[in-house]
């Protein structure tokens, strides 16, 4: 509760942005994925046409990313306006909050199972690591940079709304129910 507070104070001068985006990444309005992957497009059509090097793709990130940091905050008071916000729109925020928090925790947990399988065991850590960096290597070996840069983020921007509006959860259930039919078989195969 306590990280959760600290980041909305942090994020005080983006909560209108920040509910403005939640609403387009859950799908609130049907033609929402659409405009999501035609920006997406639009922005890697401009890095591919522009081709900058990888210093100059970071400056400019890094650049747009300043301006945001300082332009937004006094921009979204003036356009939005600090005097409508509801009680529904600070639960919305909390939740989003919350939910960055617990994702952060997500990922330190990931990370220390990681270094905890390295001390338990360091040969089914060094054959999973090895191997998922192989299949990653290869990956990109196949696949052209951008391009494969340009499907992570669609699909990370997607994600949200394919959770929301359960397809995340249908096709897991389908996976699994496929899965345990085909362990089945290979049990009774074996009787």
């Amino acid at each position: 509760a306590q990280e959760t507070a600290q980041l909305e104070e942090q994020l005080q001068g983006w909560r209108e942005v920040i509910l403005a985006g939640d609403r387009v990444l859950r799908w609130e309005k049907p033609w929402f994925p659409g405009a999501l992957i035609g920006a997406t497009t639009m922005v890697f059509l401009l890095i591919y046409y522009l081709d900058p090097s990888v210093l100059t793709g970071l400056s400019c990130t890094v650049m747009l990313l300043c301006l945001a940091d300082y332009f937004v905050p006094t921009l979204a008071l003036k356009v939005f306006g600090s005097n409508k916000w509801t009680t529904e729109q600070q639960q919305r925020f909390h939740e989003i909050c919350n939910n960055l928090v617990k994702s952060e925790r997500r990922v330190v947990g990931w990370w220390k199972r990681l270094c905890s399988l390295k001390e338990e065991k360091p040969k089914v850590y060094f054959a999973s690591v090895i191997s998922g960096l192989l299949a990653v290597a290869w990956i990109g070996q196949q696949v052209h940079n951008l391009f494969l840069t340009y499907l992570i983020v669609s699909f990370l921007l997607l994600l949200p709304g394919l959770n929301q509006h359960g397809v995340i959860s249908k096709y897991a259930a389908m996976a699994k129910r496929e899965i345990n039919k085909l362990l089945k078989q290979k049990e009774k195969k074996t009787q």
